[in-house]
């Protein structure tokens, strides 16, 4: 195992006041420093107790100066008053190529887009859009923005969870592109009440659509399915080892074990599925061969914590050393890591846990990864430095600048797992979307349950 450690971090400063961040003086990799505003100290920043504010109001975040607007209330969607909103898994392209959609979660799985202005902040109802002004996206939970086509999102047919389809916002068109049941899996994929799919995931290039199927639920799902539109299927049986398909070479893994699939992504270069189990690791799956490569959490390749993918990279905080230990790994070497935060602070931070979200880097491994911290006890106060905030780290290798830009506000409640601040940035890197009850101060659903509402942040 290889683990690489980047220089002194440039960005070191203490800024007491919100008005004067003090910036790395060091020069940006790609010649623009790509948040020239945001904090870059390691200082605790004290949350300042905030009402709020109402839907589609712009403003500041009172400690870290970044503009910020509310999506949802508890009126938002009136055919479930009450109900809480989130946003998709971090994985999920969540915002539209350009920028100017994006879409969140509600309760009952309810996928709602809506438009956006980035001049502005400020939110609007799509054409179509339903009382409270989110438009019903018409494809099964858990679509997905194309990386390329502002106008289109793929998904599984509302009807049909094992058929991939694309929608386009213009026409309003759901166009089928693949029954999976013909794929030609062993056993066979039969359609049924009790066999669906999840975790739809696309390539860079939208030539690749991936989605797991085969069981009824999370956590007992037996295939990976990979559709390439020119090459048709490929798919991988996780309890039998057995790969196959209409492309690429036939046969069984190069693994050492069987496993049933929590998540499974494609990576942006259509190369990668990272296949998420029961058990904490991963494995990865290399579609053009056999080569099913296990990252165990044991070891010593801190395969742990949340993570998410790039073009052909994984990034992930293992939890070790320090909470803010982030690393970056090549999918074809699970042992090559890169440790991105050098130093680390001390004395070493913990108590927090992180979410990432990397859409950007599906396009390019080497912008900045972002992503929020909470307490997994639920723990509202601010101790230490990123408690409870959200922020971005450098990935490029030329320094190790964490970027601060406002307080979160999430409360986690272990009751309810949607309570975290899960979080999906734009694809230009300038929009954070999260979910937060905002202090507890949001309410709760008609069953008492605590609420959460979607906000977004710009990054700057």
């Amino acid at each position: 195992m290889t683990i690489r450690r980047f220089g002194t971090l440039v960005s070191l400063c203490l800024v007491p006041v919100l008005s004067v961040p003090v910036l790395s003086v060091a020069a940006w990799a790609q010649g623009v420093q790509p948040y020239p505003n945001a904090f870059t100290d390691r200082a605790v920043h004290p949350k300042t107790p905030m009402a709020p504010p109402p839907v589609n109001t712009v403003f500041q975040d009172p400690d870290f100066g970044s503009l910020m607007v509310r999506v949802t209330d508890h009126n938002t969607n009136l055919k479930r008053l009450h109900s809480y909103f989130r946003n998709p898994e971090t994985e999920t392209n969540a915002w539209s190529a350009d920028g100017q959609r994006f879409f969140l979660v509600g309760e009952q799985k309810a996928t709602l887009a809506f438009g956006f202005d980035p001049s502005t902040m400020l939110v609007s109802a799509l054409p179509g859009a339903e009382a409270g002004g989110g438009f019903a996206i018409p494809l099964a939970a858990g679509p997905t923005f194309s990386f390329v086509d502002p106008d289109l999102m793929y998904g599984t047919m509302a009807e049909a969870h094992l058929t991939i389809a694309s929608f386009r916002y213009s026409t309003g068109a759901i166009t089928p592109l693949i029954d999976t049941t013909t794929c030609g899996m062993q056993p066979p994929l039969v359609a049924g009440k009790h066999v669906n799919s999840s975790d739809i995931s696309i390539s860079a290039d939208d030539n690749r659509i991936e989605i797991n199927a085969g069981g009824n639920q999370f956590g007992n799902r037996t295939f990976v399915i990979v559709y390439d539109k020119k090459l048709g299927c490929r798919w991988y049986n996780t309890q039998t080892g057995q790969i196959g398909g209409s492309w690429g070479p036939a046969g069984q893994a190069v693994v050492p074990e069987n496993f049933l699939i929590n998540h499974a992504y494609l990576s942006g270069s259509g190369q990668y599925v990272k296949i998420s189990v029961g058990h904490v690791g991963y494995y990865v799956w290399d579609v053009t061969s056999l080569n099913v490569k296990p990252c165990y959490a044991h070891g010593g390749r801190f395969c742990g914590g949340y993570g998410s993918l790039g073009y052909d990279t994984q990034i992930n905080a293992p939890g070790v050393t320090d909470e803010m230990n982030t690393f970056r790994r090549p999918l074809s070497d699970l042992a090559d890591l890169t440790q991105l935060v050098n130093p680390l602070p001390l004395p070493h931070l913990w108590g927090m846990e992180k979410h990432f979200t990397w859409s950007g880097g599906h396009l390019n491994n080497n912008v900045p990864v972002c992503g929020a911290t909470y307490s997994p006890h639920g723990i509202a106060d601010v101790k230490q430095p990123y408690d409870g905030e959200i922020f971005c780290i450098e990935t490029d290798g030329i320094a190790s600048t964490i970027w601060r830009f406002a307080h979160n506000r999430a409360i986690w409640d272990p009751e309810y797992y949607w309570s975290d601040p899960f979080g999906n940035a734009s694809l230009d890197g300038r929009f954070l979307m999260f979910s937060s009850s905002w202090d507890g101060q949001v309410g709760t659903n008609k069953s008492g349950d605590p609420r959460s509402d979607v906000w977004i942040v710009k990054l700057r």
